[in-house]
């Protein structure tokens, strides 16, 4: 029972906890695309958790994997030791990324890989006695994880602004544009001279200073903001001109969410560096990884000045737990097919875009975003509520049966690859009953703002 749950010594990350211990939303199992609340109703999960299980949920082969693994060797650490698993879920691993990056650096969550990668992208530079090139550039409504580094190269101002920005970092525009590009199916059209404030960027502060670039191929926690057309090309134009590394920041976009592998195979754009997350084990163990080209690695290894290269690493990288859980997953993955399945030309994909595409008939809907199985539904906020509609929509497609993300007025949805046609029915039609109830400012006076 909620009401005999002590919830007091918990302080939950990004949540109003004060607000939230009040009226609990409580999930006590999950099966495939379904969560079962604390009161035994059977909730959609429409966010894959939070962009991580691809899969679905409870998979009982990565159970199985990692159950076997703790009985065989439970930990056993990589620093001047090794084990065979690592080593083979590695050369695996690498397999699935893009030409080219042939190097893995693992870690634990989202926020390490980035760390991870910006240190690299210094320590490239500094064996190439270019040890000015220091300075990031990262993206408005950008999200690099919480640490500080990410918060820094980040984008969101909230994840900052009590914190500082510990680096040398500016930031170009974000590619978000209503007015010109609403109810785009997939990529935009227009925006792609939005990459030429890059080049303004590295040319103001100098290209011997800039050390990388960092991008979220589509923005996830910005509210599903995709790329123009050539945009990110138009980007990794620009960092070869200038000498600069691309990092590509795929927690949300890799393991299949945009149709392919990774972003980078979707948009045909190769990054110097990609981070990793979330769907590499399908969120079942805390993993991470930095996929890294064989020009950096090589750089690093052969001009290194010490006999340990990188002066870097965790407790937990390349946990041998954590590894059986990442094998299980790309096991899933090949069988089922599911790195393709949510291609936005595909069954699948197509059936999704028409579905949130439906909803554009609502007036107070002004945008809808998709690519894959992403997607942002935009709502009109009335006058004095505006960016409080999303946690309004939170909580009310819960209580109807359906688990979404609310940032600022928009509702944001990646469900599982797994979804079927009329998975996808119900969770737009809560959507289409939700959605005139919580922009009616009589509903919405009130509301706690989003976090």
């Amino acid at each position: 029972m909620i009401s005999d749950l002590n919830m007091n010594a918990l302080w939950m990350p990004f949540t109003p906890n004060r607000a939230f211990k009040q009226a609990p939303r409580l999930v006590k199992a999950a099966e495939g695309m379904f969560l079962t609340s604390s009161d035994n109703r059977r909730v959609i999960d429409a966010t894959a958790g939070l962009w991580c299980s691809n899969a679905g949920h409870s998979r009982p082969e990565i159970a199985d994997a990692v159950s076997q693994q703790l009985r065989t060797l439970d930990f056993s650490s990589i620093f001047n030791f090794g084990h065979e698993l690592g080593f083979e879920y590695s050369e695996r691993l690498v397999k699935y990324a893009p030409a080219g990056l042939d190097h893995v650096f693992f870690g634990n969550s989202g926020s390490g890989a980035v760390d991870t990668a910006l240190k690299i992208a210094m320590q490239y530079w500094n064996v190439k006695g270019q040890g000015r090139k220091q300075g990031f550039i990262g993206r408005h409504k950008g999200y690099h994880g919480v640490n500080f580094a990410g918060i820094a190269v980040g984008g969101l101002p909230n994840n900052h602004k009590g914190f500082g920005q510990w680096l040398i970092v500016n930031h170009i525009r974000d590619t978000l544009d209503i007015k010109h590009n609403a109810f785009t199916k997939g990529l935009p059209e227009n925006g792609v001279e939005h990459a030429e404030d890059l080049e303004e960027k590295i040319l103001f502060h100098g290209a011997d200073t800039v050390a990388a670039v960092i991008v979220e191929p589509v923005a996830g926690a910005g509210g599903v903001i995709l790329p123009p057309k050539g945009y990110l090309k138009r980007l990794r134009e620009i960092c070869d001109q200038h000498d600069v590394l691309l990092i590509f920041d795929e927690v949300i976009t890799g393991w299949g969410r945009t149709g392919s592998n990774f972003a980078a195979d979707e948009f045909d754009v190769i990054p110097d560096m990609i981070t990793s997350a979330k769907g590499i084990t399908n969120g079942a163990i805390p993993l991470s990884a930095v996929f890294v080209s064989s020009r950096i690695y090589n750089t690093c290894m052969e001009q290194a000045k010490e006999p340990t290269e990188f002066f870097h690493g965790y407790t937990y990288s390349c946990h041998p737990v954590c590894c059986a859980a990442g094998m299980a997953t790309l096991d899933i993955y090949e069988k089922e097919g599911l790195l393709t399945r949510a291609k936005t030309e595909g069954e699948i994909g197509s059936y999704w875009q028409d579905a949130l595409h439906s909803l554009t008939d609502l007036p107070q809907v002004v945008d809808v975003r998709n690519y894959g199985l992403l997607g942002a539904v935009e709502l009109r906020a009335p006058k004095g509520q505006e960016g409080t509609i999303g946690v309004k929509a939170l909580s009310t497609c819960w209580d109807k049966g359906v688990m979404v993300r609310g940032i600022g007025d928009a509702i944001v949805m990646s469900p599982p690859l797994i979804i079927e046609k009329q998975e996808i029915d119900s969770i737009v039609s809560v959507l289409r009953d939700v959605i005139p109830e919580i922009t009616d400012p009589a509903n919405v006076a009130g509301t706690t703002p989003p976090v």
